[in-house]
């Protein structure tokens, strides 16, 4: 057994950090988007690539940034991330052109697929050596998710309103080179020999954007033109070919086995319509607050505040207390129907609507719905993998939610706009938008949560594991 390390808690605060940055770069873009919309020139149905640019790359590269954490060394693909990530950053916030704009997207989403994977190899690294320390360690690394989450929000709107939009991606640049200095805190271990599946990474990330792409644009060109059909033609084979190269390279980046894991696929189909759900509702929220209720940028992220609040405690001391009693399928199936209710609650929006009617209640319903199903069904995904294919495992489930969440956004995106969502100034067009898009993610997430009462196989042995790694369930807490 490898020495423990004196230095464990102040590297998980590196850790941690690295977590809230890359779900606040999720959060605190969304309340800056329409004055972004209106500098760069994006189009109501083009805005969605300021999101979906970062989605496709940090989502369709994550199991490779596993696989070369793996390979060279978790701390020097840790570092490597946040280099590229402030590089992006940087682009991000000098664009003066859309095109610049979703570059600079794009290359911070490549920082984050090569963070992401990286940390958790690192916590396990430095926290394996005891149960319940790594119980602990794993508490507060998810906590600092939802932390991410609130303070996007919050500092989106205050960049926005009393700065400018760009300094959404400045604040990048100062914690990134804060992070790389101290990485030296972080455990240094070499890697392994092994090959990189290059060819599989190119093929499932171009599957996913060219799909995005024809969804994105088959509302302006046709669902039947020749350019939308071979596009998702294409979109198809690229990812028929990603699962042929899984199965014949001798070092696939997902090996084909781990799907016999017990509830790893039913768990892994509900984060994607999760996130099919749950992103385009936070997307169009963002955009009803401002361009219906004509909400400044600091309004609107206040606004959305009760929100990320109630998951932030829920997610960090509730809901593992819940799977303690409960187990975990239903509260993933239960916290998907909710969401639902939520969601249609929020179709109800009018465009003459106010915050206190038309969007808290409705909003709390469905952070509520969020924050019951997410740590089950992502502690379910992971919890019946081997401890070799843990890293695995917990690559695939981020994965499905990113890809969920690009094309949940870019279908509901065409389904808004061909209901009226892209005639700015015209409000009961507008709302009418709006409130389809939040309709069909109140589709999306009630098949979810039936689907997974209907499949998901109950384990009270696995429930019983997840609570042993779930201390917050029992009241512990971690010194730091």
């Amino acid at each position: 057994m490898s020495a423990v390390n004196p230095r464990r808690w102040w590297a998980l605060v590196v850790l941690a950090a690295a977590q809230f940055m890359v779900i606040m770069d999720t959060s605190i873009i969304g309340v800056a988007l329409p004055e972004m919309q209106k500098d760069l020139g994006f189009s109501q149905g083009e805005l969605q690539w300021i999101f979906n640019a970062y989605v496709i790359a940090f989502g369709g590269l994550l199991l490779l940034g596993g696989r070369l954490s793996d390979l060279l060394g978790a701390r020097k693909v840790f570092t490597t991330g946040w280099v590229i990530l402030v590089a992006g950053s940087v682009v991000a916030a000098a664009a003066q052109t859309a095109g610049v704009e979703v570059v600079g997207r794009a290359v911070q989403g490549v920082g984050g697929a090569l963070i992401a994977p990286s940390a958790m190899t690192l916590l396990m690294m430095l926290f394996a050596h005891d149960p319940k320390e790594l119980g602990k360690a794993m508490a507060l690394y998810g906590a600092a998710a939802p932390a991410g989450g609130t303070a996007g929000v919050f500092l989106g709107g205050v960049f926005t309103e009393w700065l400018s939009w760009p300094w959404v991606f400045i604040i990048y640049i100062p914690i990134g080179v804060a992070t790389l200095a101290a990485t030296k805190l972080l455990p240094a271990v070499g890697g392994r020999r092994g090959g990189v599946d290059v060819l599989g990474a190119v093929a499932v990330t171009a599957g996913l954007a060219l799909s995005v792409f024809a969804v994105v644009r088959a509302p302006e060109v046709g669902w039947g033109s020749a350019g939308t059909v071979f596009q998702l033609l294409g979109a198809a084979a690229l990812l028929l070919l990603f699962f042929v190269i899984q199965k014949t390279v001798r070092e696939p980046l997902m090996p084909l086995g781990i799907w016999r894991v017990p509830r790893l696929g039913s768990a892994n189909l509900a984060m994607t319509l999760l996130g099919a759900a749950w992103i385009p509702m936070w997307y169009f929220l963002n955009l009803y607050l401002q361009q219906v209720l004509g909400y400044g940028a600091f309004e609107s992220g206040a606004a959305l505040l009760p929100m990320t609040v109630l998951l932030m405690i829920f997610m960090t001391a509730i809901t593992a207390r819940l799977m303690a009693t409960f187990g975990a399928k239903p509260l993933i199936g239960g916290g998907l129907l909710v969401l639902a209710a939520g969601l249609v609650w929020l179709s109800a929006v009018e465009p003459t609507g106010t915050f206190v009617v038309d969007v808290l209640p409705a909003s709390l319903v469905s952070a509520l719905g969020m924050s019951l199903a997410y740590i089950p069904a992502m502690m379910t995904a992971m919890s019946g993998a081997p401890q070799e294919q843990a890293g695995l495992a917990s690559g695939i489930v981020n994965t499905t939610y990113q890809v969920g969440s690009a094309l949940g956004l870019a279908a509901l995106t065409a389904v808004a706009t061909s209901q009226g969502a892209g005639q700015l100034g015209n409000l009961p067009r507008l709302t009418d938008g709006f409130s389809a898009a939040f309709i069909w993610a109140a589709a999306i997430a009630a098949v979810a949560g039936l689907t997974t009462l209907l499949l998901m196989r109950g384990d009270k042995a696995t429930a019983a594991a997840q609570v042993d790694a779930a201390p917050a369930a029992r009241g512990e807490r971690a010194t730091i």
